[in-house]
């Protein structure tokens, strides 16, 4: 029986778009990416510490999953879903395998 299984990192998800923020559960904790908004927000954000190459974490949800308070360099931030579904980031979690 012979196996080809190719061992990388996905860098994208396969719908080749990126994770938002929006779609992180919980807990959860990833590298922030690209800020899909105008530069007055991405400008604001980045002031409160969303700078792209830092790890965000998920702390806690609002009744009915809307704002979520995120944590990011120190920082517990509350954003509403509509402002972080433009927030790209790539999920943290175990290394693949072979890594």
């Amino acid at each position: 029986m012979i196996f080809n299984f190719r061992f990388r990192r996905r860098t994208q998800p396969a719908s080749g778009r990126a994770n938002a923020l929006a779609d992180l559960q919980v807990g959860e904790s990833a590298v922030l990416g690209d800020l899909k908004l105008a530069p007055a927000i991405a400008e604001h954000l980045m002031n409160l510490g969303f700078v792209p190459g830092l790890v965000v974490k998920v702390l806690r949800s609002g009744p009915g999953g809307d704002p979520r308070v995120y944590r990011v360099d120190g920082t517990e931030v509350a954003i509403r879903r509509d402002l972080s579904q433009n927030i790209d980031v790539e999920l943290i979690g175990a290394p693949a395998f072979g890594d």
